[in-house]
């Protein structure tokens, strides 16, 4: 497969030989560094990324978010809003490492674009706002990194602006976050004073000159004033990773004075075991403090060597499948993302875990069954494409020509197949009704809803099953905003939509047991099947469901149980109060009954249905909503209008905060209850305050809200 071969120097935790890598590679794998760039909206995720590239030489010239030029952000909707809505890759050298770098979006509605990135990168910055500290979705990106067991380094951006405070970020990100930060910087000056920053490594200043954007870096003396506390954050930096570290440890004990490459080896290990998390700081939109930062995720993030080879399972056997990082093993790589592209048609975008995906070759589909030619292999730089010949173990990269892959798909070797872990994503909470402008539209409308569902794994397209329009669900109303957008302005579709609507769930409060028998002829034939079904709500804290077929197989046999699950399936996705998804449901089969002669697979899932339904009548059923988790940044001026208004919307405050110049408040919510709420608090405040939100949970809906709801 490949020809000439080289040995790497370096191998990984669980590499008992030799890694093997074709000669053309871009890099070692010891120098390649899979990482994303997370954080809350506004931190400074893009401004960051493009400085990066810039210092990389990927560009030439720094784009801006403000002024809709940023290559990473390269939509017309990111462009005109000034966010990102969709994740953007891109590849670039830093000191003799290839940086596979991933852009991710910071509003709650696109938190898919981080799962998807996070469940192939080996390492992230998470950016937090020195102003503003941990957000709400600073949190969800974190749990997120926790989920999939990824080290990071933390950057706390915007050092120059009005109440910046890098001592208070630290300090919110041990105790909102439970993480272990450890300082690796000092700031040097703060607000619109803000230089540089402290190396606490090396024990040096390092300031950026503007006339060069930042270019070039000078080294000096620690200023005089800030001596002191450099060596007092330099004693406690060397003091937790000691703790976390035996060598660094041993080196201590003989000289606290540990020498910089010694530290920086232990400082590597904790990280990489997420025992440590190195806080770095500066200023990306004036240049400041990117390019430590840079050595950071050089130093401390891991190469593809360095984290465990990913696990599977065998599609036929079920055997517990294990791929290396290495060009010569096994190829196996994941597909995260599907983007279809009016040129090239569909691009799967792909992380390779073992082995080399090249031009031409056949590539097998376990969840098809079906092999696939790989067309072009692409390296991606935002949105152009370069054409390689192909994707060695540990790099990102696009594939063309995969029609039936879709997210989450494994793209693996046919005579040594593997099933890596799907990526999960959360539900949508918000639909909309959809319809076209004229009927000659509608085919066109389908397909283009079709391909966007592709694309994206959180944007669903269904029918309502009592007037029977087309819905589309989604994670917010600036999601279903952005899609009608798309439609209009990429597929060209004329459509009328609705106003959104909350996605309600179904559950049930007490257990209770039913039994349903099917005995009917249909066709000329007789079918039927009897079934006991017991449901109970699921353990707290548990959102989804579980099916146990309890019932002996002389009760129901082998061949019918599968249409059994399907029927309580079907149960499952339409509810018995508004035609809703139930969840956090424990539903049992206790009993059967079959006639040899009569039984049929449509009876007994059929039987399922009912039994299921009736039941579930019996266990008092209740709708949930989805609650969201609201951010508010308000003056104290208007902070009891706020409250106020919150209280009206069957809101629970949990925390308010101090934060000058501003009061934090955070509340819980119901999503029903905050449609349009970015005029209102505009209105309250006068513009002033700020706010973001997330979903954290469903709760039941009040009776009497309720009642109303089901009676509409």
């Amino acid at each position: 497969m490949v020809e000439a071969l080289k040995q790497s120097s370096q191998n990984a935790a669980g590499h008992s030989g030799p890694v093997i890598e074709c000669a053309g590679r871009r890099r070692p794998l010891a120098r390649v560094r899979n990482m994303g760039i997370m954080a809350h909206i506004d931190a400074g995720k893009t401004t960051l990324s493009e400085r990066i590239l810039f210092y990389c030489g990927r560009v030439h010239r720094m784009g801006e978010v403000h002024d809709g030029n940023a290559a990473m952000d390269f939509m017309v909707q990111e462009q005109e809003r000034g966010i990102t809505i969709s994740s953007a890759a891109t590849v670039c050298d830093w000191k003799g490492c290839q940086i596979n770098l991933v852009d991710t979006p910071g509003h709650v509605d696109f938190t898919a674009e981080v799962e998807r990135s996070m469940r192939v990168l080996d390492g992230c910055v998470v950016v937090f706002c020195a102003v503003g500290g941990v957000q709400p979705q600073s949190e969800t990106v974190w749990r997120q990194a926790d989920r999939y067991g990824v080290p990071r380094l933390a950057f706390v951006n915007k050092m120059d602006r009005v109440g910046a405070d890098f001592d208070r970020v630290v300090s919110e990100i041990r105790e909102r976050l439970h993480a272990e930060p450890v300082r690796v910087q000092l700031p040097v000056g703060g607000e619109d004073l803000f230089e540089g920053v402290i190396d606490l490594v090396e024990m040096k200043a390092l300031l950026f000159e503007e006339s060069t954007l930042g270019a070039r870096v000078q080294e000096r003396p620690i200023p005089a004033g800030l001596a002191a506390a450099a060596e007092k954050a330099r004693a406690e930096m060397v003091e937790r990773v000691a703790e976390k570290d035996e060598e660094v440890l041993a080196a201590y004990l003989e000289n606290p004075d540990v020498p910089a490459d010694v530290f920086k080896a232990g400082l590597r290990r904790a990280t990489m075991a997420r025992a440590l998390v190195p806080v770095f700081a500066g200023a990306a939109l004036r240049n400041k403090g990117v390019q430590p930062l840079l050595d950071g995720v050089a130093d401390y993030l891991p190469s593809p060597l360095d984290v465990p080879g990913i696990s599977g399972f065998h599609p036929r056997t079920a055997a517990v499948e294990k791929r290396r990082a290495g060009d010569t093993e096994p190829a196996a790589a994941l597909a995260f993302k599907v983007v279809n592209d009016s040129y090239l048609g569909k691009l799967v975008f792909a992380r390779v875990y073992s082995g080399v995906i090249k031009k031409g070759q056949a590539i097998y589909n376990p969840r098809t069954g079906k092999r696939e030619r790989v067309g072009r292999v692409l390296e991606i730089h935002a949105d152009a494409r370069r054409d390689v010949e192909q994707l060695c173990s540990g790099e990102i990269g696009a594939i063309v020509g995969l029609r039936g892959a879709t997210t989450g798909d494994t793209l693996c070797a046919e005579h040594k197949p593997v099933v890596l872990e799907r990526i999960r994503f959360p539900e949508p909470v918000v639909s909309m009704a959809i319809e076209p402008r004229a009927q000659s539209d509608r085919d066109h409308l389908a397909e283009a809803l079709s391909a966007l569902g592709d694309e994206d794994p959180t944007f669903r397209v269904g029918a309502d099953p009592e007037t029977g329009q087309t819905l589309i669900r989604g994670m917010g109303e600036l999601h279903l905003e952005i899609i009608r957008d798309r439609l209009l302005r990429e597929y060209k579709v004329q459509a009328n939509t609705g106003a959104p609507m909350v996605a309600y769930r179904e559950t049930v409060r007490a257990s209770a047991s039913a039994e349903y028998e099917f005995d009917r002829e249909l066709g000329g034939k007789r079918h039927f099947a009897r079934l006991t079904v017991e449901v109970a709500p699921a353990a707290a804290g548990d959102d989804g469901n579980s099916v146990e077929l309890r019932a002996p197989p002389d009760r129901i046999p082998k061949e019918f149980r599968g249409a059994v699950e399907a029927g309580i399936g079907d149960g499952l996705a339409t509810g018995v109060l508004g035609n809703y998804a139930m969840i956090r449901m424990r539903v049992r089969v206790i009993d059967g009954a079959c006639d040899e002669d009569n039984s049929t697979e449509m009876a007994f899932r059929s039987a399922a249905v009912m039994a299921f339904r009736e039941a579930v009548r019996k266990a008092q059923p209740a709708l949930l909503e989805p609650i969201m988790a609201v951010e508010i940044a308000t003056p104290a001026e208007t902070m009891g209008d706020v409250l106020g208004d919150l209280n009206a919307r069957r809101g629970h405050v949990r925390e308010m905060v101090s934060q000058h110049p501003s009061q934090i408040i955070r509340a819980s919510v119901p999503l029903a209850e905050l449609f349009g709420y970015a005029t209102s608090i505009r209105s309250l405040t006068k513009g002033r305050a700020s706010y973001t939100m997330e979903p954290i949970s469903f709760e039941i809906v009040p009776d009497n809200l309720q009642v109303k709801l089901l009676n509409r």
